[in-house]
């Protein structure tokens, strides 16, 4: 069994490696306090004046100048090979809400790696944010209040049916999959959005300004 590094019913952030600005993080920060930073992304809540609580990884992008600022006690060296730094820190975090940023906008093996370990944590609460879109593994069940003309992406990564109402295009009868039919691009139809996941696997897509949309729909929000 797996033993968390960090546990907090507060919320934690979680700081990787890509591209990340300052407003973003302090964001993170104001709903979800706990820092904790993705192996080299240390040096850059360094730069963004934070010293993190934990970091956890491989510490292969971690430089020893950087290490060297570091108390002993918050550094979380994992050496095996089998996991990304992500998963290394999903794992090792338990909270009711966790923030992933600096996961989004980089290199693209990077993000897509962060996705599939969405889909295999569904137990995790963790949403991925960027400057302009946010990603969450979606719950089997969710009601959203949106904007009409609200971008509502979906993206499967295991084949998975639902059903909706209030979509502009319903998704009731369609059998989503990789490299099969996929729901990016639908929308807001009315002002509540209500989808049913009959399994595991979608990733829903929405503007960065939804975010707290989505936090007041997630049950495992408090």
């Amino acid at each position: 069994m797996t033993e968390y590094v960090l546990s907090s019913p507060n919320g934690v952030t979680l700081l990787g490696g890509g591209k990340v600005s300052i407003a973003t993080l302090e964001h993170a920060l104001r709903l979800a306090p706990h820092l904790v930073a993705a192996d080299g992304a240390a040096a850059t809540a360094l730069e963004l004046g934070y010293l993190p609580e934990a970091v956890i990884g491989d510490f292969d992008s971690l430089p020893n100048r950087i290490r060297a600022k570091m108390p002993a006690e918050i550094l979380h060296h994992i050496p095996e090979q089998d996991s990304t730094d992500f998963e290394k820190c999903l794992s090792r975090v338990d909270s009711a809400l966790i923030l992933g940023v600096g996961f989004m906008g980089a290199r693209i093996d990077h993000e897509l790696s962060v996705y599939n370990t969405l889909v295999r944590y569904p137990e995790k609460h963790c949403i991925i944010l960027g400057d302009i879109d946010i990603c969450v593994h979606a719950p089997r069940h969710l009601c959203l209040e949106l904007e009409i003309g609200t971008r509502v992406s979906l993206f499967p990564l295991m084949p998975v049916t639902g059903t909706s109402k209030g979509l502009l295009w319903p998704i009731d009868n369609i059998v989503f999959g990789p490299g099969g039919r996929i729901g990016t691009s639908n929308e807001a139809g009315a002002t509540t959005v209500e989808m049913t996941f009959h399994g595991d696997g979608m990733l829903l897509i929405l503007p960065r300004r939804a975010l707290p949309n989505l936090l007041d729909a997630l049950s495992w929000v408090s």
